[in-house]
């Protein structure tokens, strides 16, 4: 929320004094006594200008016309800071832009033009999701969505590990199930897979293809086995990610990459380019020299690619279908792949850094302050299905989204099944139902509020002028957000937001404060104040829709309707 005029005249006040086309940073202070808004250019011109930053700054401040720039007061603080306290016009002005805006406000094009590809999931197809799947699930979600925010045009790929000796395994695991359903003893493999939905795989197997493999130990069969197991895993991941609302653009099969020769090329170009070397009847990759921690092998003495071999291969099909950007949103246990396949494409003519990382720590389920398994279906971990079951999509994702992703997350059962506004999704959900209530008990339609002929100035209280700064720095959130690849500043953002609007709809209870009542029989302050509740109903709904989680209209208790005010057990959806 800076004002141009505010910025024309820093930047006239600096061409005075013999700094011209000087870049300006102004920013909202961290502590609100100190003003507004504060700039710290007169510390970065001073030694251009051979004077001390404080009188630089005393300097610039004595040069600024305070009701041309916009503000009500300039101030220089400490060694040469200037700090600003906005006139209240300018403070509650953002609003007509928040209202014309509507689902647009917080949209950028700062990006425009720019297309990126978001590889998330990428879950191997032996087993359900798990909760490290679900947070990279909920992460990769909102990063797209954020970019897609500024201006980027964002694809969304899942890579699927078809392949490999997992798949292997899965398939022989499905093998001694089937064996064990019709009655042969047949033992799981010690390394195999042995999870409810092992039995369930193999018991409906059975159903489609009754006995007909029962003593065909052939790879034909288990190839049989393992095409259908992969199918019913997709399928079923497919299922939780839909009802977990996280949708791709494309699916890409690791399989492919081998029967299109894919992975075979990769290792000829490197042979090529000549960063390998053969050893002990093995082909090694020199990653030393792409400032890897050591040499590593390509090709096993069997002839076989090592696993980072494929993934060098899948990424230069992202190059060649023009990705130039491209983030992959995965487990921290992939930390050590990073530096042999940015490596590797790097010796293949790719620029150094691609693709970019997003690595996010291990999730644990926590309840009364010990660990706890879900599991039913999985056996060993708590599946995503499991957990959004127990608590709920809006709560599951905002939870998984609220810490940076390189934290540990526990998720605190007991907190997210509180539905009071202990839990900060409830927080929110609540403080734009509270806004849509103020429309429904005024008979009034959102949508028709526009601020068309409102006094502005009639928005003079110290909360109304705080919750619209609040509002009004939502568009450079999202900016900030995008550009880090933070998805849990935004629910940072809301739950401060959320604060400021809860503490200014109760204040405003007539029959604790009737000053900051909204529907007042004054008709001019009761349509200033409908505009700063449209306002707020828009900035929350977006911010919500973001982190891919509804902005309910009303709060309902399970049992029956109840007032807004009352803690909800499920939200009807905006």
């Amino acid at each position: 929320m800076v004002p141009e005029s505010l910025r024309r005249a820093l930047d006239r006040a600096l061409a005075a004094l013999g700094a011209p086309g000087v870049e300006i940073r102004i920013e909202r202070p961290r502590d609100p006594a100190h003003g507004d808004l504060a700039t710290n250019v007169a510390l970065s011109v001073a030694s251009r200008l051979g004077r001390p930053p404080r009188r630089v700054a005393e300097e610039i401040a004595g040069r600024i016309d305070p009701e041309e720039a916009g503000v009500a007061s300039v101030e220089v603080a400490g060694p040469g800071f200037i700090n600003f306290r906005l006139a209240a016009r300018e403070v509650v002005s953002i609003l007509l832009d928040i209202v014309a805006a509507d689902e647009g406000y917080g949209r950028s094009q700062v990006e425009r033009g720019k297309t990126i590809m978001v590889e998330f999931v990428s879950a191997n197809p032996t087993g359900p999701l798990h909760l490290g799947h679900g947070r990279q699930a909920a992460l990769g979600d909102a990063i797209a969505a954020l970019l897609e925010w500024t201006g980027w045009s964002v694809h969304r790929e899942f890579y699927y590990n078809d392949a490999g000796a997992q798949i292997e395994r899965l398939a022989r695991s499905v093998w001694a199930r089937y064996q064990q359903h019709l009655g042969r003893d047949a033992p799981v493999p010690g390394d195999g897979y042995h999870g409810e939905y092992v039995r369930e795989i193999a018991r409906d197997f059975a159903e489609e293809v009754r006995d007909r493999y029962l003593d065909d130990h052939s790879p034909e069969a288990l190839e049989a086995m393992r095409r259908y197991a992969v199918r019913v895993m997709r399928a079923d991941q497919d299922r939780d990610l839909t009802e977990f609302r996280v949708h791709f653009d494309s699916y890409y099969l690791e399989s492919s990459l081998y029967t299109d020769g894919r992975v075979d090329n990769a290792i000829r170009c490197l042979r090529e380019a000549g960063v390998t070397y053969e050893r002990d009847g093995a082909l090694w990759f020199a990653a030393t020299r792409f400032a890897d921690q050591k040499d590593r092998v390509m090709v096993r003495q069997d002839g076989t690619p090592t696993y980072f071999v494929p993934d060098v291969a899948y990424h230069l099909t992202k190059w060649e279908r023009g990705f130039r950007h491209a983030i992959n949103v995965q487990g921290a246990d992939h930390h050590g792949t990073v530096a042999r396949v940015r490596g590797a494409l790097q010796a293949l003519g790719l620029p150094a850094g691609y693709p970019e990382y997003v690595l996010h720590q291990m999730v644990t389920v926590e309840k009364g302050g010990r660990e706890v398994k879900l599991s039913k279906r999985a056996g060993t971990y708590t599946t995503l299905r499991e957990l959004f079951e127990e608590v709920g999509v809006d709560v599951t994702r905002y939870f998984f989204q609220m810490r940076r992703p390189e934290a540990h997350l526990a998720f605190d059962l007991d907190a997210a099944l509180d539905q009071s506004e202990k839990n900060p999704v409830y927080k929110t959900q609540y403080a734009h139902a509270r806004m849509c209530s103020i429309f429904r008990k005024g008979g009034m339609v959102p949508a028709s509020i526009t601020g068309e002929g409102v006094d502005l100035r009639l928005l003079s209280h110290e909360r109304e002028r705080e919750l619209v700064k609040e509002l009004a720095e939502f568009p450079a959130v999202v900016e900030r957000t995008a550009a880090t690849r933070a998805p849990h500043m935004i629910c940072d953002y809301l739950e401060r937001t959320a604060g400021t609007v809860n503490s200014w709809y109760h204040a405003g209870n007539p029959s604790r404060d009737p000053g900051l009542a909204v529907l007042v029989p004054d008709a001019e302050l009761r349509a200033a104040r409908l505009l700063l509740a449209r306002a707020v109903q828009v900035v929350l709904r977006n911010a919500l829709r973001i982190l891919g989680i509804e902005a309910p209209e009303r709060m309902i208790r399970e049992e029956a309707a109840a007032d807004v005010d009352e803690p909800a057990r499920r939200a009807e959806p905006f």
